[in-house]
């Protein structure tokens, strides 16, 4: 494959991060205002603390590959549509928790995904510092989705 076909791959991708990283900072605090469990609230906080860090390194990656142009992120978009939905048609708060963490989850699952290509495609394209960024933020989300398993887990074990 051609090195610069494989550079704009990279562009491509950040800027479909980048401009999820904006749908998901538009919906966070809505969603920590729905959440009533405490752990959930807390994981969904550190949460949004670790997707500022993500859009800092979105940031920096981009500036490594020279600028990307804005474009929307339709996935993280109707990602965040159903997501809506889902809260609210809850009946009761656990209910609405465990729609949360399944909407979480999904989420982290298109961001491991995505950091992970990032990540395989910027070490091809001599991008290190990025391939070194997105890879931190796979490891993060990874994690982030183990806690929202295990909180699910307690919701679920006082039904």
């Amino acid at each position: 494959m051609n090195t610069e076909d494989l550079k704009e791959l990279v562009k491509n991708g950040l800027a479909a991060q980048q401009s999820g990283s904006q749908v998901a900072a538009a919906a966070t605090d809505e969603i920590q205002n729905d959440a009533k469990h405490p752990e959930l609230k807390a994981a969904l906080e550190q949460g949004n603390t670790t997707s500022k860090e993500w859009a800092k390194r979105i940031e920096r990656a981009i500036a490594e590959v020279g600028g990307v142009e804005s474009k929307n992120n339709d996935i993280l978009e109707a990602h965040y549509k159903v997501s809506k939905e889902i809260r609210g048609e809850a009946k009761t708060d656990d209910v609405r928790d465990l729609g949360i963490i399944a909407s979480g989850q999904l989420a982290l699952h298109y961001w491991i995904g995505s950091f992970g290509t990032v990540a395989s495609y910027a070490a091809a394209a001599g991008f290190s510092q990025t391939e070194q960024e997105m890879k931190a933020s796979v490891e993060e989300a990874k994690k982030a989705d183990d806690q929202h398993t295990e909180i699910a887990k307690k919701i679920l074990a006082t039904q």
